[in-house]
């Protein structure tokens, strides 16, 4: 296959919030001085130049400029990072441009201005759909601000998502279901909903210890899930990953490059990549500390700290990893060239026996059926040892 038909993504990290979420484990930081945007975008312009020499050729398929929180940053910003990103690389006509926004920080004329810098679509952090949740998940806006701000995202973009969490302290299936319908409601087309995860040193993991954070229970944890899904499908809004859920041909395209164990460039603080060079698989990150990665990248082109070459048993465990959190699931013999050994049968037979797995017969795809998705670790690392 040709390189200009695969998907290539390009990730770009910005790195600041206003306030750090109590739940949240990502690379993200507060700074109460004005961002100088102007040295950062110079910074993104230098990496992606530095990288595009490692990884020419490509055609980009997806850019997502992630966070922290990215609307934070003035239009003129995004649009140099997009400039850069085509002066390096050949962008596809298609290419989808996603961009993670907060309610809080979102407002009709920044909007546009994405929209004219080149972003066609947005994902905002909505998080809860009740003020209490939004309180107590720390969250700096309300309800009401929240759908004001995918009502503007809906005239602004043709495409956008919005994110959700779930098995919240307090939260009944019934709450549960009333919030997920009016969510469907708003969405049109994707929805991200993830369920609550207390996280080893986020505020929430002390007060989860102290026992002053209570989470639903195993059994009530489930049965949000199993409404989740079954509200989902009924109304038009299927899994296509196991916490994202779409219309059909309204998945997110960039996030698909993840899954399918496609090649992808990580551009910013605390970013992730997967670049294959001379055929071999690398996986890179970058300094995580904003300040000491502009430093980095200004003396020396990149941010990059870790580049590990990954051997045919990582890349085919990956691959399994992240492919099986689709509902399209994984093609096995594309796990035997990349491993050098298929799957092992018995366990496929014993999964499928179990209602874990399915294979489908015509195309010989493997997928982890509805059953199996609550246990998916469980199902991986069976298949992988």
């Amino acid at each position: 296959m040709s390189r200009a038909k695969e998907a290539f993504g390009v990730y770009v990290h910005w790195p600041f919030c206003l306030s750090k979420c109590p739940y949240c484990d990502f690379n993200s930081h507060v700074r109460h001085a004005a961002i100088d945007e102007a040295r950062f975008a110079s910074a993104f312009g230098r990496e992606i130049e530095t990288t595009a020499q490692r990884a020419p050729g490509r055609e980009v398929t997806s850019i997502f400029l992630g966070g922290g929180t990215p609307s934070l940053m003035q239009p003129a910003t995004v649009g140099a990072v997009l400039d850069a990103i085509g002066k390096h690389w050949t962008v596809a006509k298609n290419v989808e441009v996603t961009l993670e926004a907060n309610p809080t920080s979102v407002e009709a004329t920044r909007f546009a201005g994405y929209r004219a810098a080149g972003v066609n679509r947005v994902s905002l952090g909505v998080q809860a759909l009740d003020d209490a949740s939004l309180k107590a998940l720390g969250r700096m806006h309300s309800a009401r601000e929240a759908l004001d701000a995918v009502a503007i995202a809906r005239r602004s973009f043709d495409r956008y998502s919005f994110d959700l969490i779930y098995a919240r302290p307090d939260q009944t299936p019934a709450m549960w279901a009333d919030e997920l319908r009016l969510a469907i409601d708003e969405a049109a087309e994707h929805l991200s909903l993830y369920q609550l995860t207390i996280e080893e040193g986020t505020p929430f993991f002390g007060l989860h210890q102290a026992g002053k954070l209570k989470t639903p229970n195993e059994a009530v944890a489930r049965a949000l899930y199993d409404i989740t899904q079954e509200t989902c499908d009924k109304l038009g809004l299927p899994a296509y990953e196991i916490s994202n859920h779409a219309r059909r041909g309204a998945e997110c395209r960039h996030n698909l490059v993840y899954w399918r164990g496609e090649e992808y460039a990580g551009i910013g603080p605390g970013a992730h990549g997967r670049l294959d060079i001379d055929g071999i698989r690398h996986a890179t990150a970058t300094e995580k500390r904003p300040e000491a990665w502009l430093m980095r990248v200004e003396t020396s082109g990149h941010g990059v700290v870790t580049d590990d070459l990954l051997n045919s048993e990582e890349r085919a465990d990956e691959f399994l990893l992240m492919g099986l959190r689709l509902a399209e699931g994984i093609d096995p013999e594309r796990y035997t060239a990349l491993s050098g050994r298929p799957l092992d049968p018995k366990r496929i037979a014993l999964l499928r026996e179990e209602g874990a797995i399915a294979v489908d017969t015509s195309s010989g795809r493997l997928r982890v059926t509805s059953s199996g998705f609550p246990v998916l670790d469980a199902v991986v690392a069976d298949l992988a040892a």
